[in-house]
């Protein structure tokens, strides 16, 4: 099963779809645009059911087999928002909406599976249905965890969902996955640090929230280094330091520090969440000051099922011979986790060749991979639910 030939023949029918979803960028779950067209496109290639607003702005079209005996439902998903950068690619399709672009390839996701949607509904050959899922607000937003809060996956019926990222670094035509946590969970953190404000000159009459900022900072790194088993995985990380003063003489009263944690394991997720708080709380008291913490679990962890992990691997090994199926677990975030929370499911990498990395401004999407990616949707469909 190489690269379904009608599929390379709707290169650059897809192409074209893509290249305008990248020149129309729209954030989270403001993707009028881009869903509009999505479901104008799906009730052209016949779906039997296209329904929008599912999770606010999502799209599902359904398409069924020729034939359905055993009542088996796929659903397979791609991402339709952009992210708030200037381009900086120079491609005659470049962004026309300024401040805003399909820097992370969800342009070639959904333009992949509405080319995947096009073959299904028109060659049907397969027992059972077909669900695509077309969802906003992947950047941040959470727009899976809002479709299956929308009640998608009942629904529809869906009772296994599968999921596809373009990556940098992988060459076009190669797929990388693995079972078990593939991506971390991503959780955000707020610290305000309330201390005594005065004059930089005079120091012993204040509290510095600066120092036990600097403080605070420091034995984070802790969690990490002394807290967490060397073979598990964690990243505490402080982004942000903002005084509520900017002048050079003056100790602030306030600060605020704002970070991230990523983990994969819901264990260790506990437990940083936990020593977040009673360091921060800890290293303020000790100097002084006081310590309000916030904590906000982001993503959940991308876990793969072990069996619809090697499926997929199957399918995309048919289709071109090179798939790594031990790939790393990467430390960054997909909200598809909240997906395979309530379905067992995989998700998986195709190759993007040579280009700069997702959310760089000079990111470029390679429209060579689509017919692989197309394809593995497609397929997956086709060997899961044979005809």
């Amino acid at each position: 099963m190489p690269v379904k030939n009608r599929i390379a023949d709707l290169l650059p029918e897809i192409t074209a779809w893509r290249r305008d979803f990248h020149a129309h960028p729209e954030l989270l779950f403001d993707v009028q645009r881009t869903a509009a067209r999505v479901a104008e496109l799906c009730r052209a290639f016949g779906c039997d059911e296209v329904a929008e607003g599912i999770g606010r702005t999502g799209v599902v079209a359904v398409i069924r087999g020729k034939s359905d005996t055993a009542g088996r439902v796929i659903g397979l998903r791609a991402d339709m928002d952009a992210l708030p950068i200037i381009e900086q690619t120079g491609v005659d399709y470049a962004s026309t909406v300024p401040g805003k672009m399909h820097a992370c390839g969800h342009d070639g996701h959904t333009s992949m599976l509405l080319g995947a949607a096009k073959y299904l509904a028109e060659t049907r050959n397969f027992d059972g249905t077909a669900v695509c899922i077309f969802q906003p607000a992947e950047e941040g937003g959470g727009g899976g965890r809002e479709m299956c809060a929308d009640g998608m996956m009942d629904r529809f019926g869906i009772q296994e969902v599968y999921g596809m990222h373009n990556m940098p670094g992988i060459p076009v035509g190669a797929f990388a996955i693995r079972a078990g946590a593939m991506m971390a969970a991503a959780d955000q953190f707020e610290i305000v640090l309330t201390g005594k404000g005065g004059h930089a000159a005079k120091p012993h009459d204040c509290i510095d929230t600066v120092v036990v900022a600097a403080q605070i900072i420091v034995a984070l790194q802790t969690i990490a280094s002394r807290g967490v088993d060397p073979l598990k995985q964690v990243v505490v990380s402080v982004c942000t330091v903002a005084t509520d003063s900017t002048a050079h003489n003056v100790i602030p009263q306030v600060v605020k520090m704002k970070g991230t944690v990523r983990t994969m394991d819901f264990a260790v997720q506990n437990y940083v969440e936990r020593r977040v708080a009673e360091i921060a709380a800890g290293v303020a008291l000790a100097l002084g000051a006081v310590a309000v913490v916030t904590y906000h679990r982001g993503y959940p962890v991308t876990v793969n099922a072990e069996e619809n992990t090697r499926f997929a691997a199957d399918v995309a090994e048919a289709i071109s011979g090179r798939v790594d199926r031990e790939t790393a677990p990467l430390m960054g975030a997909e909200d598809f986790s909240f997906m395979l929370m309530e379905r067992p499911g995989a998700y998986i990498f195709v190759g993007n060749g040579d280009t700069a990395m997702v959310h760089h401004p000079a990111y470029n999407f390679d429209d060579e991979a689509i017919p692989f990616g197309s394809s593995w949707y497609a397929g997956m469909v086709e060997t899961r639910m044979p005809g």
